[in-house]
Order: C-alpha cells, then structure tokens, then sequence
C-alpha cells in the first residue's frame, strides 16, 4: 500500500508506534521509505511513545527512532521531514 501511495505522489506519515517494541513491519517501513516523502507526526493525545498522554513535543521520539532504524542522525531526519511539511502544507 505504501508503494501505491508514493506512486500517486502522497506523502506517509510516522507516528509514536514505530517506537513501539512489537512494531517491526512499521520500523522496516520507516527504514526503506524514501527520506524526502517522510513526515513524522505524535498522534497527540494518543498512541505517545513512553505510554501515558502524549504531546507534540515527542515527534523528536520518533525521528530518533526513525534515524536509528536508518542509520543515520535524528538532526537529518528532523530537517529533512520539517522541509516536506513545509513543502507541503506550503509554509
């Protein structure tokens, strides 16, 4: 599904379960999927990486953990998913 997303020209969004200890298919997702059509996003209230309410303040959770799953820095992943949210909401 994600493969025919990406074809329409969509964007796909990570959220606070690729922390998750069981949510492998999603990590393998957030590993392979192209940087520049990523968005990272918490879910707030709900689904918060550390359990309990969630905040907006935990997206940094998630794109640490997207950058662990890439092997590469989570500063990386913060830049590069800010600028496709600023591309596409056109801030």
């Amino acid at each position: 599904m994600a493969e025919k997303c990406l074809e329409m020209g969509f964007y796909i969004s990570i959220a606070g379960p690729v922390t998750y200890k069981n949510a492998h298919r999603l990590r393998e997702l957030a590993r392979i999927l192209p940087l520049e059509r990523l968005l990272l996003e918490t879910d707030s209230p709900f689904l918060s990486p550390y359990g309990g309410r969630n905040e907006p303040a935990n997206v940094r959770v998630v794109a640490q953990k997207v950058a662990e799953v890439r092997g590469i820095s989570w500063e990386e992943v913060a830049r590069t998913t800010t600028e496709n949210a600023a591309l596409l909401f056109g801030l």
